[in-house]
């Protein structure tokens, strides 16, 4: 995996585990002032960062990085709060996570399609279909497939491991990729649900740390 580093000297971090497709610049819109890690490209589970310094760290996962957050979590000391955004663990289960429906769209995106795509799927109005554009990813679609591809790898391999710990949620009321009802059932009252928003819920807030 790929990271972006915002060092504010602080003693506290946010270890962001972004989703599929996604780099660091799709959140610059996000302003903390304590550090931020981002986690991006999962192509490998590689982590090769010094975490000694920080006193309080918290993870906080989006869509595909929930699954990813919770295989690499053990790389990451003084844990103080876990939280998921749009999305489940168990990500390619066909009631918690992308079913194999949504999983053909994905695996379809292409030049031709992925404006559609970001229109439809990640966003809820024509105001954050031109923020999300603004502020999109700038990686390629040969690498997002091979990161999919990683994707089903792991979750083949660790489905069954997964250990689910987390201690709030958000789901977005709209979201077409993850079904909000199994959200529902299985975060029960950590779960908070985002009005009149698609799975990219980043421009309803200021920063990471306001999600804590």
């Amino acid at each position: 995996m790929q990271y972006f580093y915002q060092n504010k000297n602080s003693s506290d971090l946010i270890v962001f585990f972004a989703g599929w497709g996604c780099d660091y610049n799709q959140f610059v819109n996000l302003h903390d002032k304590i550090d931020v890690l981002i986690l991006y490209d999962y192509q490998n589970l590689e982590l090769d960062f010094d975490f000694r310094k920080y006193h309080n760290i918290y993870i906080i996962a989006y869509s595909a990085g929930i699954f990813v957050s919770c295989l690499a979590s053990d790389k990451i000391p003084n844990v103080r709060k876990k939280i998921a955004l749009c999305g489940n663990p168990y990500l390619f289960d066909n009631i918690l996570g992308i079913n194999a429906q949504k999983l053909e769209i994905l695996k379809n995106i292409n030049l031709d399609n992925y404006l559609e795509f970001r229109r439809n799927y990640m966003v809820y109005s024509d105001e954050e279909y031109k923020k999300y554009n603004e502020l999109q990813s700038l990686r390629s679609i040969e690498s997002c497939a091979n990161e999919l591809t990683y994707l089903q790898k792991l979750y083949n391999e660790y489905k069954d491991k997964i250990e689910p710990k987390f201690d709030k949620a958000y789901a977005a009321e709209n979201d077409l990729l993850f079904n909000v009802d199994a959200q529902k059932d299985f975060y029960k009252d950590k779960l908070n649900i985002i009005k009149d928003a698609r799975h990219h819920i980043f421009f309803r807030f200021n920063s990471f740390e306001e999600m804590l």
